[in-house]
């Protein structure tokens, strides 16, 4: 059997926490014989759809038989299912079970299942059916939170803020964490509006950090990306829950202020640059191509491309 692909296996398996398809099995007529009713669930029913990297995905919330079945009995049938699956070759077992339903989490573990993760109203449990060790990818291991670093090139002010409730009240840009399925762009206009009442658009990506075993996310990776924005309103409102300060500082003088975090001066120096220079030497810009996904699409960033290198072929 070929070995799973981890990162291509990983790209399901994220899609797949959001939405499962699944085959339910058949389920039981209201006209049906209450002896039909009253029969103990299959295997049968178990039956998930395929994916195609060799896996089966279980939604128990599609099967009716469930409210009347106790732990025992869906035990019996799971470990009935999971032989049948292993014979059939197939290599991994994914249960997904609503929250209401979690008392049918302790039978699958007892028949080997782990949590692979959890969403706030359902748990994903997994089972290695193939040889040897699991091959199956983890979930997701980073947080995303975004900036923005809101520039007005006439004036050469940059919007900066306190947050409240910080041992350290430094200056820094405006930015949290980003929501499932927000680009990263509308994620920086959404927080700086959120947190200063200033509209902006997005212009570039300048800078991503990686930081692990976050505090601030519990113990996990963080992802930390700064955008450059260009306002086009000025006048501030801040969320005072959030925020204790809000202003417009000169760049100038966020370069050389000591009451800053590190990562905002280095990028404050880096606006600097941009601004002298041209901002075409730091900018990542965005472009929207095709997945190969049918009729999905994703969001590259990178330096500028000259329009002739889109379609060169050669060296030459």
């Amino acid at each position: 059997m070929p070995p799973l692909l981890r990162g291509s296996y990983r790209r399901f398996v994220l899609a797949l926490a959001h939405r499962v398809v699944l085959g339910a099995g058949p389920r039981w007529s209201a006209g049906g014989s209450s002896c039909a009713r009253d029969s103990p669930l299959g295997a049968e029913e178990l039956r998930g759809e395929l994916d195609r990297f060799g896996g089966v995905s279980v939604r128990l919330g599609r099967l009716d038989a469930l409210d009347r079945l106790d732990p025992v009995a869906f035990q019996r049938a799971l470990q009935a299912a999971v032989q049948k699956w292993r014979s059939e070759g197939r290599v991994a077992v994914w249960l997904h079970i609503p929250i209401l339903q979690s008392r049918f989490i302790a039978p699958a573990a007892s028949l080997g299942f782990c949590f692979h993760h959890a969403e706030s109203d359902s748990s994903m449990l997994s089972l290695w059916l193939g040889d040897g060790p699991s091959r199956l990818p983890g979930y997701a291991t980073h947080q995303v939170g975004v900036a923005g670093a809101v520039f007005d090139e006439n004036t050469r002010k940059i919007l900066v803020v306190q947050d409240r409730n910080k041992l350290k009240n430094m200056w820094k840009f405006p930015g949290g964490l980003s929501e499932p399925g927000e680009d990263i762009g509308d994620t920086a206009v959404r927080e700086v509006f959120e947190e200063t009442g200033i509209k902006s658009e997005f212009r570039s990506l300048l800078s991503i950090r990686q930081q692990h075993t976050h505090p601030g996310a519990f113990g996990k990776s963080d992802m930390y990306i700064i955008c450059r924005l260009k306002p086009y309103s000025f006048t501030i409102n801040f969320c005072q829950r959030e925020c204790l300060k809000c202003e417009w500082m000169n760049l100038s003088d966020l370069v050389k202020t000591k009451n800053t975090t590190p990562i905002t001066s280095r990028v404050a120096r880096l606006l600097l640059y941009g601004y002298k220079e041209g901002f075409d030497k730091i900018d990542l810009t965005m472009e929207e191509l095709p997945a190969v996904y049918t009729g999905l699409f994703y969001k590259l960033y990178h330096k500028k491309l000259p329009d002739n290198y889109k379609t060169m072929t050669g060296m030459d």
